[in-house]
């Protein structure tokens, strides 16, 4: 059998790969639009780890690592940037906006991850309803996003950590290395570089003991969070809620207006990232029909009213305009309120949440390749599951090596302009997906009423964020297309019926909640600034040469190898079924007719 794999094997030699190139229009036609049923993901490709993962979290744990994997990113990293560049005071309503939109995304989440309980999060989503080249296209934004959001939020612990200690600036905890330009240095971070090696080999030891690290760590980390937000509302001044602290610069509640609230709300929406990591924990859930939709919606309600609280508190505190972008809330505390024990003590409480952050996410990064590692879109190397561990642990490995170098070189700022624009790609793409299920039931009713909804309700969404952002007081092109996108939404609602109802949980009222968080999605999407257009197109671009070039190929060959050995396996099974039934007979003298005769008795 060996030998059969490795003649059908694209990569087997030169001349077999020259082949497999001339032969990718064929392949593309087999493979990129090939989707698998959910048996299949939660059998036959689940079963490619080897290994399998080990269901010991609760609700509880589901929730706490929800909360922790948001908490300690999003308000530490985001709130200074999007409230002193895009929204100043109404980030608060930013964040209500982002919140808002999480939630659908989360609704749709957790109708999937409910009614298919494995680690492959959205990548499984679109890989049984659009096909493998969506998926992988979809996967590996998301993985790309994951890696660049855990990097700059390893930078900003060591300016939290250094803020703990009284150090003003977190650049003296760096190493200043000189660039490949002249007159460019590098700030080389050790520490971020330490943290994320110490966290991979923890998560690489046990899920289960990583959950209880974090519960632990997310409620303490949850007391600093109360603190800041009752010292921000004791200490703080109402009126730096509308007056700047440079005359210069804008006044008011709206310094930017409504347009400045929706563009903060996608910057502050990564502070969101981290529900979906814990949806592709669901292979370690215990009953997860029930845990997965109260810890996951839980947890988007509790951060959402957490973020909105501690807006408020260091919009109070400092003028927008003077806000630190980089560490927001020690600064205050230190510079403006006075308080420079309590800058210690926020410094401390954020490097702890930080931390957790940091756990929640890796542990669904890893989770994400491990099961695209299943699909044989990448190396199957990194699907391998430790049998004594339960976790994916190459992938662990691999993906904290990543991060760790990329955290060590490159600079917060740079980062922090590069995270939002994949997630809402990812969270628009589920959205699709789940109003796509929901109403097609492949080779049995027609798709093109879902796929045209898709395509025209994302068109209607640009139409009405190109208006916002152009002018928002053309209000008639707001109009037009609002109110297009609801009378689309109520015609398609009573002309095509729901074909598939999960048993356990659903996200109610559909297609109203995918189709509102697919106009919610575009919407933010068109608030993004260029360079995270040019950053998607070109990891894009490279994704579908990976493609090209690899993907299509091992898929193709799995494909083959497993339909090899699957016949093998029918034809040896019916050899010994036959052989039992006509035991004075040889083997090889049994007729055909003998074994249709045992067949169809």
């Amino acid at each position: 059998m060996d030998v059969m794999k490795d003649q059908c094997s694209s990569f087997s030699s030169l001349g077999a790969y020259g082949r497999a190139v001339r032969d990718i229009p064929q392949r593309l036609q087999t493979r990129m639009w090939a989707v698998w049923t959910p048996n299949e993901e939660l059998d036959r490709i689940k079963e490619r780890s080897g290994g399998e993962m080990q269901r010991k979290l609760g609700w509880c744990d589901v929730m706490a690592l929800g909360v922790g994997g948001m908490v300690g990113a999003g308000i530490l990293v985001t709130t200074g940037s999007a409230a002193r560049l895009y929204a100043g005071p109404s980030v608060i309503v930013a964040y209500v906006v982002a919140g808002f939109s999480a939630l659908l995304s989360a609704f749709c989440y957790t109708e999937f991850a409910v009614d298919m309980p494995i680690a492959g999060g959205a990548f499984s989503y679109l890989q049984i309803t659009f096909g493998e080249f969506a998926a992988f296209l979809t996967g590996a934004n998301l993985m790309m996003e994951y890696v660049i959001s855990n990097a700059a939020v390893a930078r900003s612990f060591t300016c939290y950590l250094a803020a703990a200690f009284g150090v003003v600036s977190a650049d003296e905890w760096r190493f200043k290395a000189n660039g490949v330009s002249e007159g460019s240095s590098v700030q080389l971070d050790f520490l971020a570089l330490a943290i994320l090696i110490i966290l991979t080999i923890f998560l690489c030891y046990s899920t289960k003991d990583s959950s209880i690290f974090n519960m632990v760590v997310t409620l303490v980390h949850l007391a600093f969070i109360v603190f800041i937000i009752i010292a921000g509302f004791a200490k703080g001044n109402i009126s730096n809620l509308s007056q700047p602290g440079l005359p210069a610069d804008p006044g008011g509640f709206f310094p930017y207006g409504a347009k400045g609230v929706f563009n903060g709300a996608a910057i502050v929406y990564f502070s969101y990232i981290g529900y979906d990591a814990v949806t592709t924990l669901a292979e370690e859930v215990k009953d997860p029909e029930r845990n997965l939709p109260v810890g996951v919606l839980g947890s988007v309600i509790i951060v959402t009213i957490l973020y909105c609280l501690m807006a408020a508190a260091i919009c109070m505190l400092v003028p927008y305009d003077m806000i630190d972008p980089e560490a927001p809330f020690p600064t205050a505390f230190r510079y403006v309120a006075g308080w420079t024990w309590a800058s210690n003590v926020v410094g401390m409480g954020a490097s702890l949440g930080i931390m957790s952050s940091l756990l929640v996410a890796m542990l669904g990064q890893a989770r994400y390749l491990c099961v695209i590692g299943r699909a044989h879109v990448i190396p199957q190397w990194f699907a391998v599951v430790d049998p004594s561990t339960g976790t994916p642990i190459n992938a662990t490995i691999f993906l904290g090596i990543c991060t760790a170098a990329i955290a060590f070189v490159t600079e917060f700022e740079v980062l922090l302009n590069l995270i939002s624009i994949g997630t809402l790609f990812v969270f628009y793409m589920v959205a699709n997906a789940l109003l796509y299920r929901s109403h097609v039931l492949i080779g049995s009713t027609n798709p093109w009423p879902s796929l045209l909804l898709i395509l025209v309700l994302s068109a209607l969404a640009f139409g009405f964020a190109t208006f916002w952002q152009m002018n928002p007081t053309q209000w008639w092109g707001l109009l037009f297309c609002g109110s297009s996108a609801v009378g689309l939404i109520i015609l398609f609602r009573m002309k095509v019926p729901i074909v598939h109802k999960p048993d356990q949980w659903k996200a109610s009222i559909l297609p109203w909640v995918a189709a509102t968080s697919i106009f919610f999605n575009v919407f933010l999407l068109a608030s993004l600034d260029r360079e995270s257009y040019e950053r998607f197109g070109i990891w894009s671009a490279v994704v579908v040469c990976f493609y090209l070039l690899f993907s299509v190929h091992t898929t193709h060959d799995a494909e083959t190898t497993t339909e090899d050995d699957e016949f093998t396996k029918m034809e040896a099974d019916l050899k010994s079924s036959t052989q039992k039934s006509f035991p004075s007979q040889d083997l090889f003298h049994i007729t055909t007719s003998d074994i249709k005769q045992k067949l169809y008795s």
